[in-house]
């Protein structure tokens, strides 16, 4: 009798302790996958963030259609409710391919390459561009239009002089003809920089469901 009462007695402690296992194996899947999307999105607001290119404004050096990495810790991450930026490594230079918040709309992030930095004086002749009264080549520039529009009427290919605020540069795409740029909207503040382009993962011409990738262009550097 007494032999009969402690198998009474464990038979519930043996499915009681069924209970809490299940519960742990949820509760670790859960835990896994809030640990997941918080390392993702610490790793997108601070290192490294994905984005796709929209527009010809950087052709040749990047095409509709080229998904690319952005570094956002180089130049430094942003200390939240302050103006303190944290772990920076160096600022923007002269010929960096930056991704930032388009000055006229927020919502929307353009990328260009930085033409002139703080304190500098840019200016354009016929499509050439001047820094600091020195003809300035980008060797990634190409002009896709021979016509040269006015100053009067269009800024596209004289533009300036302007200098360049502190805090502040002048960025331009590398389809100089077809980009809409510092010429026309002036200026990038240091804070509306997100971070350095410097590497396509992936490229593709037109829909995805054609498999039109181009293959040469994945792995590629953004110089």
């Amino acid at each position: 009798m007494a032999e009969q009462t402690e198998q009474q007695i464990q038979a519930p402690s043996s499915t009681a302790g069924q209970g809490p296992a299940k519960k742990s194996v949820v509760r670790e899947y859960a835990e896994s996958i809030i640990i997941a999307v918080i390392l993702a999105l610490i790793i997108r607001a601070f290192i490294v963030q994905a984005f796709k290119i929209p527009s010809g404004s950087m052709e040749d050096t990047l095409l509709i259609g080229d998904h690319l990495l952005v570094s956002k810790f180089i130049y430094g991450t942003d200390l939240p409710f302050t103006d303190k930026r944290l772990f920076k490594i160096r600022d923007p230079k002269r010929g960096d391919v930056i991704v930032f918040v388009y000055p006229e709309d927020p919502r929307k992030d353009f990328i260009k390459r930085v033409i002139g930095l703080p304190g500098d004086v840019v200016e354009g002749k016929d499509k050439q561009v001047y820094v600091n009264g020195q003809l300035y080549v980008t060797p990634q520039a190409v002009h896709k239009e021979t016509e040269i529009i006015p100053k009067e009427q269009n800024p596209r290919d004289t533009f300036g002089p302007v200098v360049v605020p502190a805090d502040s540069y002048f960025v331009m795409g590398d389809n100089r003809d077809r980009s809409y740029d510092s010429r026309f909207w002036k200026f990038v503040t240091r804070d509306q920089i997100k971070g350095l382009a410097f590497i396509k993962y992936w490229s593709i011409d037109g829909p995805w469901y054609k498999f039109n990738i181009r293959w040469r262009n994945i792995g590629r550097l953004i110089k």
